[in-house]
């Protein structure tokens, strides 16, 4: 479930800080079982943030078998299961989870064993162990999510049944850890998500450019003063997940979470323009991106 960014970083621009973020990337890379599990799909982004700090969500996957039952992907299920199959109305409906607590090894390869679990098995079925599959063999890779966010995990009881009192209880239990969450639509590249995490209010955006062109990008902006999404926000670091960064922003917990579109827009724009930008960085931007790497997070 999401869990909210600290500080885990020594002091801005020092080479132990840049040591200390190498040897995360390569730990990083070591424990996924590959550096970008998610890459070649048009759905990447969300995937991470479903897999990484969203706590009740759900979407239909993309499958490319035509005739293939509905399967959905989830953030977390309950017992902590890797798939299941259950029955909701004339339909027997898969889900498979990004959240697991036995993930080990490429987190892709082992969504695409719980899928492959969720797409056959009989209703009333759940799968506790790990399976392995090949993800871009099933699902349409330039398809999109379409995420819908729960407020609660009441969805792992499907409607009209009636739980007996220890699924009631876990469910209730469940809903304690739900934090509030929004997928801005802002119509940008990658997946800016809003989240309230009880004391702070972030928007974290996943973004698919190359970790290293995008810290260029983040530097040349934030030498000129547009790292910002507006008034009432300030840029708070990033941290790496699946092999993407993600620049996390706290912004104002009073504010709706689409007041954060237009400023997500602009600097979408500028991001852009800076990412097209292949000249040497200045001396500015060269201590401007070593304070961002300094200022990195983890979740």
């Amino acid at each position: 479930m999401g869990r909210r960014e600290r500080n885990a970083t020594p002091r801005p621009g020092g080479n132990r800080a840049e040591k200390l973020a190498a040897r995360r990337a390569r730990i990083a890379d070591t424990s996924s079982g590959t550096s970008r599990p998610f890459a070649g799909l048009a759905a990447e982004c969300d995937l991470i943030a479903l897999r990484n700090f969203v706590s009740s969500a759900t979407a239909k996957l993309p499958l490319a078998a035509a005739d293939a039952r509905e399967v959905r992907v989830a953030t977390v299920l309950p017992g902590a299961s890797q798939a299941l199959a259950r029955r909701e109305g004339d339909a027997v409906v898969g889900y498979a989870a990004l959240q697991t607590q036995a993930q080990g090894g490429d987190p892709a390869s082992c969504l695409a064993g719980a899928v492959e679990f969720a797409a056959s098995a009989a209703a009333g079925d759940s799968l506790a162990d790990v399976r392995r599959g090949d993800l871009t063999a099933l699902l349409t890779a330039d398809a999109t999510l379409d995420v819908t966010v729960h407020t609660s995990f009441d969805w792992w009881i499907a409607e009209g049944v009636q739980p007996d009192p220890q699924t009631a209880e876990l469910v209730q239990n469940a809903n304690s850890f739900v934090q509030p969450a929004a997928r801005l639509d802002a119509g940008v590249v990658g997946a800016p998500w809003w989240a309230d995490t009880g004391s702070k209010a972030h928007v974290r955006w996943v973004h698919p450019a190359d970790e290293d062109e995008l810290m260029r990008a983040l530097a040349r902006v934030h030498a000129a003063g547009g790292l910002t999404l507006g008034e009432g926000s300030r840029f708070a670091g990033s941290f790496r997940a699946d092999g993407v960064l993600v620049p996390v922003f706290d912004v104002d917990r009073e504010s709706h979470p689409n007041e954060w579109v237009p400023g997500t827009v602009a600097l979408g724009e500028r991001l852009t323009e800076a990412l097209a930008d292949d000249s040497e960085l200045t001396a500015e931007q060269r201590r401007s991106r070593d304070g961002i790497r300094g200022r990195q997070v983890s979740i």
